[in-house]
């Protein structure tokens, strides 16, 4: 079947249903947490908009106490699986296009979600609704899985797995051709002290995944001397910067660059410069030392840098930033490969807080362990051999992330789309990725992941 004519037929209803989606702001708010909404009322209404549809056209559909939804399409006792998200990171700031509407301008679509997840998601949905609508024959039920909560900490899936069933095998829609068949484990470590620091209030970061891109950072005086070096220090790291005096004291500023935490090196942390300036203007010795642990994304100065023979580099972004006179919590990000755990980490942490002068001391968090499918299992090459035969790309190899997706918490899943490798931008538009300003993903890559999805659920269920 030629699934891109029948993906393309569906290009405007497919828009329609992508609005719907992305004009609901569906971050985390446990402020409005209530039965059956387990992380707000913004999730809930997106779970509640996407089994709309499914119902609309036909699907049955279950509502898993709204910590995920299940559309399902057959009723084999053999399950394959396609799993993506509905939540969203926070909106952000900078936008040159609305946030929460699609925008289609110069052949991309512009909204958050759209690449991370919403769009893929819908994607592989439709890609189920035209197997539907062509009664294209299949041997195992589909069970598409749509949840909640995987930007921070993929609890709606934990709790999945603990009351509802489990597919047998799948992919999930949330990464990059052509297959990922491993992803970096993902440790939350925090950095502790109650060492005095000049810094009156440093609070920047939302979530652990983001690198921070804007940073306000109070102190109670600054120089004229200290005003020039400032100055200075933000030309010299190319960042736009401002110093202000204002009621909680005065506001040093920056503007870095928001990043996705699995690739800190594309980010630029302001609250990381922040901790530099001070350290060495103020001459804080907290904030220096902070500093000198935190300021590689490799983590060399925490004796955690490692370069894996399937899974590249390890990486450390620092999310959250906690600061005030008496106190410091600061949460970091790191992305591990499987030649490591998490022992090894905080072994390098705990060297690198006794090295410094500053009382610090570090906590592991979270730790989630490294997922790793035989790249020559049936279930990759099977994937591989769609991917190829639509976009005839046979260089293109099945690879490694450090992004985690829901592909780690189930046995025999992979991540397969939509991103594709080497890109060619068509717009002179900022288009931004995942978690960035301006998110945006190409239209005619939407139109043929819902042709390889559509060949995927074939290949592996008929």
């Amino acid at each position: 079947m030629d699934f891109l004519k029948y993906a393309k037929e569906n290009e405007k209803e497919f828009f329609e249903d992508l609005d719907t989606l992305v004009r609901i702001e569906s971050t985390r708010d446990l402020s409005t947490k209530e039965e059956n909404a387990p992380f707000g009322k913004g999730p809930r209404k997106a779970l509640d908009a996407m089994l709309h549809m499914a119902e609309r056209d036909g699907f049955r559909t279950e509502d898993v106490d709204g910590y995920a939804g299940i559309v399902t399409y057959g009723d084999q006792p053999e399950t394959l699986g396609i799993l993506g998200h509905l939540d969203i990171v926070p909106i952000g700031q900078d936008w040159t296009k609305e946030p929460l509407k699609v925008t289609l301008n110069d052949g991309y679509a512009f909204g958050r979600g759209v690449l991370d997840d919403k769009g893929p998601a819908l994607a592989a949905y439709y890609a189920l609704k035209i197997i539907k609508e062509h009664n294209v024959p299949l041997k195992k039920r589909i069970m598409l899985i749509t949840g909640c909560d995987e930007e921070s900490g993929m609890e709606c899936m934990k709790y999945y797995k603990e009351h509802a069933e489990i597919p047998q095998m799948g992919f999930v829609p949330d990464a990059n051709f052509p297959v990922i068949y491993g992803e970096k484990g993902g440790a939350h470590v925090s950095l502790h002290s109650s060492d005095h620091t000049v810094i009156k209030k440093l609070d920047a970061g939302e979530r652990p995944n983001i690198v921070i891109g804007k940073a306000d950072c109070y102190v109670e005086t600054i120089s004229e001397e200290q005003k020039k070096l400032f100055d200075f220090f933000c030309r010299t790291n190319d960042v736009k910067g401002t110093c202000e005096k204002t009621d909680e004291g005065i506001c040093l500023h920056i503007d870095g660059t928001f990043a996705h935490a699995a690739m800190p090196y594309d980010g630029v942390n302001a609250a990381l410069l922040l901790l530099n300036f001070v350290g060495s203007a103020y001459n804080d010795p907290l904030a220096a030392d902070l500093y000198s642990m935190l300021k590689d994304w490799q983590g060399k100065p925490v004796h955690i840098n490692k370069e894996g023979a399937y899974m590249g580099f390890l990486t450390m972004s620092t999310g959250i930033v906690r600061m005030s006179h008496e106190h410091t919590d600061i949460l970091i990000d790191i992305r591990y490969p499987n030649d490591m755990d998490a022992k090894e980490i905080m072994e390098g942490f705990d060297q690198a807080c006794a090295e410094k002068k500053s009382n610090i001391h570090a906590t592991l968090d979270s730790d989630s362990a490294p997922l790793f499918v035989d790249p020559d299992s049936k279930l990759v090459t099977e994937l591989m051999n769609v991917y190829r035969k639509h976009t005839k790309d046979d260089f293109s190899c099945a690879m490694t992330i450090g992004g985690g997706t829901y592909a780690r918490i189930f046995d025999n899943f992979v991540s397969f789309g939509p991103e594709l490798p080497n890109e060619e931008k068509t717009t002179d538009q900022f288009v931004g990725g995942p978690h960035q300003r301006d998110e945006g993903v190409k239209i005619d890559d939407l139109m043929q992941a819902i042709a390889i999805y559509a060949d995927a659920i074939v290949a592996l269920a008929g």
